[in-house]
C-alpha cells in the first residue's frame, strides 16, 4: 500500500484545538440581552410624579387619608407632615418621597381619583344622580323613589328645593336650589346628612346669595 497523504492542512495539535472550540461555539447557550437602564429623564419624571402624589396625600383631610391604602410608616409620615411647618415640612416631604419609591402607587392614585371624581364608578354615580335630579324636576312623584332609596331623606326639604329650582329656571336666576338638590342627593348616596337639612327648618333656601353662576353639577 502506498504512502498516505495528510489532507488536513493544519498540524494535528492545532486541528484538535479548533475542533474543540467549534464544539463549544455550537453548544453554548445564547447570551441574554441586558435591558437598558431607565434614562435619567424617565427617572426624573417618576420622581416628580411621586412627589406630586405625596403632596396630594398631605393635603387630604384626616378622614379621607384613612381611606387611602397606605403602609403604616407612610401613613404616619404623612400625618406628621400635616403638622409640620416650613423647613421641617420640606424635610418630611423628602422622607415621604423615599417611602413612596418602595410601594406601588397605583392603588393610591385610584383612591385619589375617586376623591376627585375621576374614576369610572364615580363618574357613573354623578350621572345617575344628575338624571335623578332632572327626573325630580319633571315629576314630583319621583320623590317617592327617593324615599324608598333613602328613608332618612328630608322629603319636605327636597319638595321646597324643587319648587325653588323651577322658579329659578323660569326667572333665569342662578341655579342655587338646582345645585342644592344635587348636593343633597350626593350626601344621601354617601350616607351623610345634608348640612342644610338640620337646625333651622331650611328657611334659608329662598335666599339668593348674589350672582353665583359658577358651574356646578
Amino acid at each position: 500500500m502506498g504512502k498516505g497523504y495528510n489532507l488536513n492542512p493544519f498540524p494535528p495539535a492545532l486541528a484538535l484545538v479548533m475542533h474543540s472550540d467549534s464544539r463549544r461555539r455550537t453548544h453554548s447557550a445564547p447570551v441574554d440581552e441586558v435591558p437598558e437602564p431607565p434614562s435619567k429623564s424617565s427617572l426624573k419624571r417618576e420622581m416628580h410624579a411621586l412627589q406630586d402624589l405625596g403632596e396630594q396625600l398631605v393635603a387630604l383631610s384626616p378622614e379621607r387619608l384613612k381611606k387611602v391604602p397606605l403602609p403604616d410608616a407612610l401613613y404616619e409620615a404623612i400625618r406628621d407632615a400635616q403638622r409640620f411647618k416650613m423647613e421641617a415640612r420640606r424635610r418630611q416631604m423628602q422622607y415621604i418621597g423615599k417611602l413612596m419609591r418602595k410601594i406601588d402607587p397605583e392603588p393610591i392614585q385610584a383612591q385619589l381619583d375617586i376623591f376627585n371624581g375621576n374614576s369610572a364608578a364615580e363618574v357613573a354615580k354623578m350621572h345617575r344622580l344628575e338624571r335623578l335630579r332632572n327626573d325630580l324636576l319633571e315629576d314630583e312623584m319621583v320623590i317617592g323613589t327617593i324615599a324608598e332609596a333613602w328613608p332618612e331623606a328630608d322629603l319636605q326639604y327636597l319638595r321646597t328645593l324643587r319648587r325653588n329650582a323651577l322658579k329659578e329656571r323660569e326667572a333665569g336666576k342662578p341655579p342655587k336650589s338646582f345645585r342644592e338638590i344635587f348636593r343633597v342627593l350626593r350626601e344621601l348616596e354617601e350616607g351623610g346628612a345634608p348640612q342644610d337639612a338640620v337646625g333651622d327648618g331650611h328657611d334659608d333656601v329662598e335666599v339668593d346669595h348674589g350672582d353665583d353662576t359658577r358651574e356646578q353639577p
